[in-house]
Order: C-alpha cells, then structure tokens, then sequence
C-alpha cells in the first residue's frame, strides 16, 4: 500500500491540554521527523501501515503546529513511524499516566508487573487512592523510574510527610528526623540539615514579620508562616535535592 492510497479519517482538533490526551512535545516530534527525511504524509503512511490508524497528513502537521494532539495510541504509533521511544515526544511527565506512556507501557502491562489488579491500577491512574503494599510501590518506582516525591505523591503519602514537615518546623525538628526517615529513606545526617534548616527557616520567616522597625503585626506573622508551611513539601524536596514542583 503506497501512502497516496491511504483512506484517511477526518482529523480531529483536539488541544494539547484536554483530558485524555497524553503532554504532547510537539517540537520534537518535527524536529525528529525532519531527521529522518520525512514528510507528514510519510509520517501518516507509516502509521497507517504499521499500525493500521488511518489519519490525514494534516493531521500530523497539527500536531506539529500544537494544535491538536494524538491520543495514547496514536502516540504509539507515531513514535514508531518516527523510530523513537513514545517519552521522546512527551514533556516531563507529572502524572502517574505520562510517567507510563513515556516508557510506552500499556494499563495492564504495568499492573502485571507491579503485581496489582489491572483494575485497581487504572483507577488509580484516573485519581483513585492508592491501595497497594510497600512491595507494589517499590516496583512502581522501579518500573517507571520515578523519583521520591512523585512515589509519595502517587502512592498518597506526601500528606502524611507535610503533617510530619509542618511539626519539625513549628515544634522541635530533632524528634521528626525517624518519622520523617521512614517516609523518605535519605541519610540521618542530610535529613537533620533540613529539617534543622526548614525549621530556621520558618521561625525567621515568623520574627520579620513581628520585627518592631517594620511595623508588623501578628495577623502578618500567621501569613507569612501559613504560607511557609502551605508549601514546605516543596521546599523539603528543594533542600534534599529532590525538586518536585
């Protein structure tokens, strides 16, 4: 079947940010697809034929122009038209469901591996509350690579790590470093530098406001430490060279 034979489905615009649509880098795609030589129509062809998704030049080209995006299976597909892994057409990844479509990964596949209900894990992926064991959440680290913040946040224990944040910084930080370690298997000794630093940090943060030449106030103080404390996961990671915004 040559690509001017190719029977097309109607393209159809859908933008980058709808849900349902993996994080499109739609410069990349171009900039690989320029690489190899390739047309649009080439681009079209080769999934059509590969994978059997009849879509239009046109559509590609938006894709490129970020206009549109493919879905997970055209996804796919265009990487393989494009001889690429499907993480080199997305942006960073941020939800369990890009971590996995970077790696080209299907639902069930990586529930088997993980050894989870393929069920439940496509509810967790759709927003669902972890369930699994300490067994399972090592193997979905280890399966998407995914670094420490993103494990705690997907398998719901980074509420629990600003519960135990929000004390060290407000309380004495040196009776959190076991509670703080168990969650987040760093070295004692980088744990007790920031907590030890989280904790300055927030009392600092408290004396300017109440500081006497700046004409503070109380009301200005418990802002300003809300503030500190509404984003101090962020500001643990940021310290324990783990950034995850």
């Amino acid at each position: 079947m040559r690509p001017d034979s190719v029977t097309y489905r109607v393209p159809v615009n859908t933008h980058a940010g709808e849900t349902g649509r993996p994080p499109f880098d739609a410069a990349a795609a171009r900039r690989l697809r320029e690489a190899l030589g390739m047309t649009p129509a080439h681009v079209a062809y080769g999934i059509a034929a590969a994978f059997g998704i009849r879509i239009a030049p046109e559509t590609v080209a938006s894709w490129e122009r970020g206009e549109s995006s493919p879905t997970e299976a055209e996804l796919t597909a265009l990487a393989g038209a494009l001889w690429c892994a499907p993480g080199e057409l997305l942006g960073a990844p941020g939800t369990l469901r890009e971590y996995r479509l970077a790696l080209g990964l299907a639902p069930a596949d990586l529930a088997l591996r993980i050894g989870m209900d393929a069920g439940a894990y496509e509810r967790l992926e759709a927003g669902g509350t972890w369930r699994g064991n300490d067994r399972q959440a090592a193997a979905l680290a280890e399966v998407l690579r995914l670094p420490l913040p993103a494990l705690l946040r997907f398998t719901g224990r980074d509420g629990k790590l600003a519960e135990l944040l929000t004390s060290a910084a407000t309380t004495r930080w040196q009776a959190y470093v076991r509670p703080v370690g168990k969650l987040v298997p760093l070295p004692k000794q980088q744990l007790q530098d920031v907590l030890q630093d989280l904790h300055g940090e927030y009392q600092r943060t408290m004396a300017a406001t109440l500081h006497w030449g700046d004409g503070g106030s109380a009301e200005e103080s418990g802002r300003a430490g809300r503030a500190f404390l509404d984003d101090i996961v962020a500001e643990f990671w940021a310290r324990a060279g783990g950034q995850e915004r």
